[in-house]
């Protein structure tokens, strides 16, 4: 099977369908990937199998359980090599979708990918926490997404801001989510948030567990947050 099928089989129970031009631009985006992998890291996933389930068809899993509006901001945090911002701005043209990572090489990766795929999308250098404190980015988006590693209270303080209010942040876990939800609710309540959905689910085709945690944002976030990393680092809500 070529990645195209993959992609096909990965996702034949989703919501959201691919057309024949989104799955021609997700097999592109692969290629690239596998490309710019041996000048930069970017994944430590690289066969056809692995890209297609563990990062195409999980990033497109948000759409399973977050109803997304025609036309909705979208930020991705810590974007590192587009995922999930530009396989959901592939499967959705729609979504005005901004790209935020600290690293300039992989920025200019992303830029490649988009220029590539015909596809629109603001890029911005910074780290997390300095982009939360930008009066142009802060309570900005609709929708605030994120597959970094980091701690459930640490991911909050990193994203939450950069939410309105009414709008969502979105953490995409792995499997063991629990204690950080557990370990993570004061943060959310403390930034202003309150969780709305917690769905935990199975890729397909051995892709392992994951859990969207969808947060909502009912009041502003207190102007001393997102802190300095250091500050995050050393005490973490």
């Amino acid at each position: 099977m070529d990645i195209k099928e993959i992609i096909k089989s990965a996702v034949a129970d989703y919501k959201i369908q691919l057309t024949a031009i989104q799955l021609e631009q997700l097999e592109k985006y692969f290629k690239l990937l596998v490309e710019w992998n041996e000048k930069i890291n970017l994944t430590a996933i690289t066969d056809e199998q692995g890209v297609a389930v563990k990062h195409f068809a999980d990033s497109l899993a948000l759409f399973n359980y977050v109803d997304i509006p025609e036309n909705s901001t979208l930020i991705d945090v810590g974007t590192g090599a587009g995922f999930p911002g530009i396989v959901l701005k592939i499967a959705r043209p729609d979504i005005k979708l901004t790209l935020l990572d600290s690293l300039q090489k992989r920025l200019i990766f992303l830029d490649t990918v988009l220029s590539e795929l015909s596809l629109d999308a603001k890029l911005i250098h910074s780290r997390a926490e300095d982009g939360g404190q930008n009066i142009d980015l802060r309570e900005n988006f609709d929708f605030v997404v994120s597959r970094a590693v980091a701690r459930l209270n640490v991911l909050a303080e990193y994203c939450l801001p950069y939410a309105r209010l009414s709008g969502s942040f979105v953490a995409m876990k792995g499997p063991d989510a629990e204690n950080e939800i557990a370990d993570g609710r004061k943060a959310i309540q403390t930034l202003g948030g309150k969780i709305k959905k917690i769905n935990s689910f199975s890729l397909l085709l051995d892709g392992g567990e994951r859990t969207i945690i969808e947060i909502e944002k009912i009041a502003p976030t207190p102007d001393k947050y997102p802190r300095s990393y250091g500050k995050i680092k050393a005490k973490p809500l």
